[in-house]
């Protein structure tokens, strides 16, 4: 009963950041094996997300040891309020000022990726919209009703709902084609797209820390099965070889 506990404790701020929508994901071409993709999503992640969001169940130095960040420049340019470099990766605000805030507190995101996948994430991050009807003035084709601003606007640049018209049975309708940045953003669409796939990357790799380790370490785990069975084989045959 308490390790059902402790799952669904894990699971449940993650869940809290998920959100029922039909719009298509664009894929995510991730690469945990690319360090340098992983530091920048690392740094991306601490500099606009990290204020609201925490990764609790990860710790900086581990993470620090796993995409090759020395433990001092990891101290000077990724860690912002006196931590520990063996400390998890806390933030300063309190749970009640985010649910005051926010309308909820903000999700732990260390298992996001897992949860909701890295298609998903990459979609969210890229699809937030001008609407004026909502609280923070902006919404999201991923996540409708999103309780938090577009705090990557300033690299992405205010993003609008385009249309276009169409005859349809002899009418003139109005049809969604998708976003258009207004371009006042600090990079351009590709730039911007790579920016939000190191972010995924990283977050990918907080879900699951040792999976690099682990497919390399199914890899020989399969040749010792492949090997042990040729001996097996060979030797049931031998005890076998009399038996009529």
């Amino acid at each position: 009963m308490k390790r059902i506990i402790l799952i669904l404790s894990l699971l449940m701020p993650a869940l809290a950041f998920a959100a029922g929508s039909n719009y298509p994901l664009d894929k995510a071409e991730y690469d945990l094996s690319d360090k340098a993709s992983l530091q920048r999503g690392a740094a991306g992640f601490m500099n606009y997300c990290m204020g609201c969001h925490q990764m609790q169940y990860q710790r900086y130095q581990r993470t620090f040891v796993d995409l090759g960040i020395p433990d001092e420049l990891g101290e000077q340019y990724l860690q912002f309020t006196g931590e520990k470099v063996t400390d998890h990766m806390y933030n300063a605000m309190p749970g009640e000022s985010g649910a005051k805030w926010f309308g909820a507190p903000p999700p732990d995101l260390t298992l996001v990726a897992r949860v909701r996948g890295a298609d998903w994430l990459y979609t969210y991050l890229r699809t937030f919209y001008v609407d004026e009807s909502k609280t923070f003035g902006v919404n999201n084709k991923v996540f409708p009703d999103v309780g938090m601003p577009h705090v990557l606007e300033e690299l992405q640049g205010v993003t609008r709902e385009t249309y276009e018209e169409r005859m349809v049975d002899g009418e003139m309708v109005k049809r969604y084609v998708g976003l258009k940045s207004d371009g006042s953003g600090e990079l351009s669409p590709d730039e911007y797209d790579q920016f939000v796939l190191d972010m995924v990357n990283f977050l990918v790799y907080t879900g699951e820390p040792m999976k690099l380790e682990r497919e390399a370490l199914g890899k020989w785990v399969l040749v010792f099965i492949l090997v042990f069975f040729v001996f097996v084989y060979l030797l049931k045959k031998d005890y076998w070889r009399e038996v009529h």
